[in-house]
């Protein structure tokens, strides 16, 4: 009797786990059957509220369900992360989020963030790459990037350049450059793009880190000068402004913002793989493709897994500048 009653002990428990897995895979196999929601962590009409409606508007025939973007802007994207890492993990809340919140922030608001990136999201696809471009104004004599750190070592502290605030990837920029030069600036931090190339512009601050699609109007009429642009080689939407890695001294010099999905930890992987095949389609549409480089980005869809890593190495090299230049917000 004992053999007889262990096999049917094991049936028993066999058919359990079997139930137990049966709704996950229930769902992954009708997802998704309603609208999904991507959640933009900043205020309407920004460029990563355009690059998640562009997004959406291609996501729609790849998911077959509509694909609706929603704002929740704060506390420089936490409030947004901090909404999909507590949203309910099936696949139908997913954040379009910078390095910011999804990684840098960790490190600069060490009380405040109330939610770990690595443990409470996960990782759908990188979207795309965003170099900064460093732009200079009237108030700058020098012609180039090597010119500017010779200024810059015979005078210390006497160049700034502004940013959109402590600790995002502008301010990085700035303290990269400053290490591998091995120069001092004045940092002076605004609360966005428009007011920091206009004082540029102006003359009050002479370099700005900012983003391309920000800075075209200004560097096309000749209000600002594009110096290099934050990437490793030049960027292909603008392949007349030089890499800052091409400058001596600056070899290596890498560090651009970028922007990928997410989604709450602990979404079933067959509904993540089912997004990223999604998003990854329609990151090789041409003309997504072309709109995304027209906003500055460099579409670079990537495996759940490989954005994951791509991510832990990014963290490791803006915790070391953070750490260095001792950049903290809250303590």
């Amino acid at each position: 009797m004992q053999p007889i009653q262990s096999r049917f002990m094991a049936v028993l428990a066999f058919a359990g786990a079997a139930l137990c897995a049966f709704p996950a895979h229930a769902q992954a196999q009708t997802y998704p059957d309603r609208p999904v929601t991507i959640i933009v962590p900043f205020a309407p009409g920004g460029g990563v509220d355009t690059m998640a409606r562009l997004m959406a508007e291609k996501m729609r025939p790849a998911l077959g369900q509509s694909v609706i973007v929603q704002n929740k802007p704060g506390a420089s994207g936490m409030l947004g992360a901090q909404y999909v890492a507590d949203a309910k993990p099936d696949g139908y809340t997913l954040l379009l989020g910078s390095a910011g919140e999804t990684s840098i922030n960790a490190y600069v608001y060490k009380k405040s963030m109330r939610y770990s990136p690595s443990k409470d999201l996960a990782p759908v696809t990188l979207v795309t790459r965003v170099p900064n471009v460093l732009v200079a104004g009237p108030s700058l004599q020098a012609a180039n990037v090597g010119e500017l750190i010779q200024y810059a070592k015979a005078h210390p502290d006497a160049v700034s350049y502004a940013t959109s605030g402590v600790g995002n990837p502008q301010h990085l920029n700035g303290e990269l450059l400053e290490s591998m030069a091995g120069i001092k600036m004045l940092h002076v931090p605004y609360k966005g793009a428009s007011a920091q190339l206009a004082d540029v512009a102006g003359g009050s601050v002479d370099l700005t880190f900012v983003s391309y699609a920000g800075a075209a109007s200004f560097i096309q009429d000749g209000r600002v000068r594009a110096l290099a642009v934050t990437s490793p080689k030049r960027a292909s939407f603008a392949k007349d402004i030089p890499a800052l890695a091409e400058f001596e001294g600056l070899s290596g010099y890498n560090l651009e913002n970028w922007f990928g999905l997410f989604v709450p930890a602990g979404t079933p992987p067959a509904v993540v793989e089912r997004l990223n095949q999604a998003a990854t389609e329609v990151l090789r549409d041409p003309e997504l493709v072309q709109r995304l480089r027209d906003q500055g980005g460099e579409p670079a869809p990537m495996t759940p897994k490989e954005f994951a890593d791509f991510i832990q190495k990014e963290s490791v090299q803006y915790r070391k500048i953070i750490e260095d230049a001792n950049i903290t917000v809250d303590g």
